[in-house]
C-alpha cells in the first residue's frame, strides 16, 4: 500500500467519523428538544400543584412557582375528610375494578392470541383483520351498543359493567399474538406435544414465560385504562363510584378549588407514570417486537 492510498483511506475515515459525529449530535439535539417540549405540560402540571392560590390566577400566567406550598394537598384531604362516603370506599373500588379488568384482560387476551397464532382452522384470516379493524375505533363510537348490552344484561350500576367489557379490549389480543408470533417457534410447540403437554400446560408453562414483557407490556396498559375510569355512564350508587370521579367531584368546585384541583390533577397523573417508568423497558422491547411504533 503506498501512502496516497493509506492518506486517501485516512482522510475518508475521518470523514466518516466526523459525519458521523455531527449527525449523532444533531439529532441528539433534536431529541432533547423534543423530549423536553413534551416534558412541559408534566412539569407546568408538578408546578400548578405547588403554586399558592393567587399565583394560579396571575395574568400572564407565570411556569414557574415562586412561592411553592403544599397548602393544595391539605385542602384536598380536609374536603376528602369531609366527604359521607370515605375515600377508602372510592380507592377499594377502583383497586376492584383495575384488577379485576387487569386480571381478565390479561388471560382471555392471552388464550385468544395463543389460538390465533399456534393453531390453523378456517376463517383464522378473517379473525385477525378483524381484530385489526376493531383497533381503529375509538371507544366513544360503541357507547351506545355497548350500554344497551350491558343494560339487557342486567350489570347497570355493578361492578361487571366496567371489569367485563376490559376483558374484550382487543388491542391485548394484538399485541400477544404479535410477540407469539415473532418468539414462539412451531418445533418448540410440537415437542411438547410428543412430551405429552396438555394445550394448556403448553400455554401457562411454556408460551406465557417466553412472552413474559408482552404481557407486562399489556397489564401497564390497562393499569392506565382501567385507573381512570369513572364509571359515570354505569356506575350510579355512591358507595360504587371510583376514586377518579371523587377527585373530579372535589376539583369541579369552582374557582375556590382551583388549588385543589391542581393537586388532583397531579395526583391522577402520577400513579400511572410512575408504573410506566418502571417498566418502561419492557414496553419499548413489546412495541419493538410487536410492530407497534
Amino acid at each position: 500500500m503506498n501512502f496516497k492510498t493509506l492518506k486517501s483511506k485516512i482522510q475518508i475515515r475521518n470523514r466518516r467519523i466526523s459525519r458521523s459525529t455531527g449527525g449523532d449530535l444533531f439529532i441528539l439535539i433534536l431529541l432533547g428538544l423534543g423530549a423536553a417540549f413534551t416534558a412541559l405540560p408534566l412539569l407546568l402540571v408538578i408546578m400548578n400543584a405547588f403554586k399558592p392560590l393567587d399565583e394560579l390566577f396571575y395574568f400572564p400566567p407565570r411556569f414557574f412557582v415562586r412561592n411553592p406550598t403544599l397548602g393544595n394537598f391539605q385542602d384536598l384531604v380536609i374536603l376528602m375528610g369531609q366527604s359521607w362516603i370515605p375515600i377508602s370506599r372510592y380507592l377499594l373500588n377502583s383497586l376492584i375494578i383495575v384488577t379485576g379488568g387487569l386480571l381478565g384482560n390479561l388471560f382471555f387476551g392471552s388464550m385468544a392470541a395463543y389460538s390465533l397464532s399456534i393453531f390453523k382452522f378456517p376463517g383464522k384470516k378473517f379473525l385477525n383483520e378483524m381484530i385489526m379493524l376493531s383497533l381503529m375505533f375509538a371507544a366513544q363510537v360503541s357507547a351506545i351498543a355497548n350500554y344497551v348490552t350491558i343494560s339487557a344484561l342486567g350489570w347497570v350500576d355493578t361492578y361487571w359493567a366496567i371489569i367485563v367489557p376490559a376483558w374484550a379490549a382487543t388491542l391485548g389480543v394484538f399485541i400477544m399474538k404479535k410477540f407469539m408470533d415473532s418468539m414462539v417457534s412451531e418445533s418448540l410447540i410440537e415437542a411438547a406435544r410428543i412430551d405429552g403437554a396438555s394445550e394448556f400446560r403448553i400455554y401457562w408453562n411454556i408460551v406465557m414465560p417466553i412472552v413474559k414483557p408482552a404481557w407486562l407490556t399489556l397489564m401497564i396498559l390497562t393499569f392506565q385504562q382501567l385507573w381512570g375510569q369513572t364509571g359515570q355512564r354505569f356506575l350510579y350508587a355512591e358507595e360504587l363510584k371510583t376514586l377518579p370521579y371523587a377527585l373530579q367531584q372535589i376539583q369541579a368546585g369552582g374557582v375556590a378549588r382551583r388549588g385543589v384541583g391542581a393537586a388532583v390533577m397531579l395526583l391522577m397523573m402520577i400513579i400511572p407514570i410512575i408504573v410506566f417508568v418502571i417498566n418502561q423497558s419492557k414496553i419499548v422491547q413489546t412495541m419493538g417486537t410487536s410492530g407497534l411504533d
